[in-house]
């Protein structure tokens, strides 16, 4: 059976910053039919449910990898290392698992694919991937913002 990594929180596990989970069913049916590798690269990385809410500054994921950018909260606590140690955890399950596509959240500094928040904490979009995004595309996995949230 085809595996599929999908973020954790859209599986219904209470893992983002705000100690929630974003499960939809648009999400089930969009993993459907696949072993689902559900992974948070955020708590894989060392971070704690509930946690500061944290955005990309100077950059996107892929500037991060590159060392260019950081991923910050919006305490100004640098928890870059924490976003890139996930990332690589995140690769890693994907790989063990024979993962070719990832489904993930929307928006997230981590997970966000096309579209993250940019880092002013004020809610503004701008083009740009999350550090695990990034990462796995890297990689040669394909990556999915999850339809529905």
């Amino acid at each position: 059976m085809e595996a599929i990594l999908v973020s954790a929180c859209l599986r219904g596990v209470p893992c983002r910053f705000d100690g929630r989970h974003k499960a939809s069913p648009e999400c089930e049916e969009a993993a459907a039919g696949r072993a689902v590798v559900a992974f948070c690269p955020e708590v894989a990385g060392g971070l704690a449910t509930p946690r500061r809410p944290a955005e990309l500054v100077g950059g996107d994921g892929h500037d991060v990898l590159d060392g260019t950018a950081r991923v910050v909260e919006d305490t100004g606590r640098d928890v870059t290392e924490a976003f890139v140690a996930g990332a690589r955890r995140a690769l890693a399950a994907a790989r063990q698992a024979g993962c070719t596509e990832a489904l993930l959240m929307p928006r997230s500094p981590s997970c966000g694919r096309g579209v993250v928040y940019d880092g002013s904490f004020a809610g503004e979009l701008v083009p740009g991937d999350g550090v695990t995004a990034a990462l796995l595309e890297r990689n040669g996995i394909a990556v999915r913002s999850a339809p529905g949230v």
